[in-house]
């Protein structure tokens, strides 16, 4: 098989995986009849205010990118204690905590604001660089509290 057929393959073994990992997350439903399905979800604003900002990754523990994603999170979840609350969502061990973020792929992360407004979201992996970049350019500076 030539370079060009190998790649036709891993494309679409990227899809069906794509669309596996949706059927899943979705609890099998499809697209519900108030979502299109390439219409983004409505913001959540979480029930649960904590007074701080908020990053929620959902993914699946067993799923490559998101096993990519844990290291970061535990740093953030330690590095940023008391100025930043870090939670992961194991959407294939709960599928039910999941649906009402409305994520199409995992992982996911959302941003929350201190008062539980999305203000953010992103799908796949993400850098801690990244991830900071994003929190400070949403006007949340957490390295520069972190040197006072």
């Amino acid at each position: 098989m030539n370079k060009v057929g190998r790649t036709a393959v891993v494309v679409g073994l990227l899809a069906i995986g794509a669309a596996v990992a949706y059927y899943v997350i979705a609890g099998g439903s499809g697209p519900t009849t108030t979502q299109k399905a390439d219409e983004a979800p409505p913001p959540v604003t979480t029930k649960l205010a904590t007074g701080l900002p908020r990053l929620v990754d959902l993914g699946a523990g067993k799923c490559i990118p998101c096993k990519m994603m844990a290291p970061i999170l535990e740093e953030l979840k330690k590095e940023y204690a008391g100025r930043l609350k870090v939670e992961f969502i194991d959407v294939w061990v709960n599928p039910e905590a999941g649906k009402p973020y409305g994520i199409k792929l995992i992982p996911t992360q959302i941003f929350y604001d201190a008062a539980g407004k999305e203000r953010f979201r992103h799908e796949g992996f993400m850098a801690k660089e990244d991830i900071l970049a994003k929190w400070k350019e949403l006007g949340f500076d957490f390295n520069a509290a972190s040197k006072t």
